[in-house]
């Protein structure tokens, strides 16, 4: 997936991934996939993805600050 945020892009084919994180089990309707990418430039972001009843019921990229990336990570 690819998409343009603040002039800037994300794209997952090009990025490296750094950790995926799976919250329940496929088609669990609150089911999700957060994976935390780093771009070539040294940017991150989350593609994110689940059910119905999940945070992310749309696939999307939100990009995340260099601040936030170890505080996930701990966190997952």
């Amino acid at each position: 997936m690819k998409k343009i945020i603040c002039k800037k892009e994300y794209d997952t084919e090009t990025a490296t991934l750094i950790k995926k994180y799976t919250y329940s089990y496929f088609g669990d309707p609150a089911g999700y996939e957060e994976n935390l990418y780093q771009t070539p430039a040294g940017l991150y972001f989350l593609h994110v993805q689940g059910g119905e009843n999940s945070p992310y019921a749309t696939e999307d990229i939100l990009r995340m600050a260099k601040a936030k990336v170890n505080e996930w990570l701990d966190q997952h």
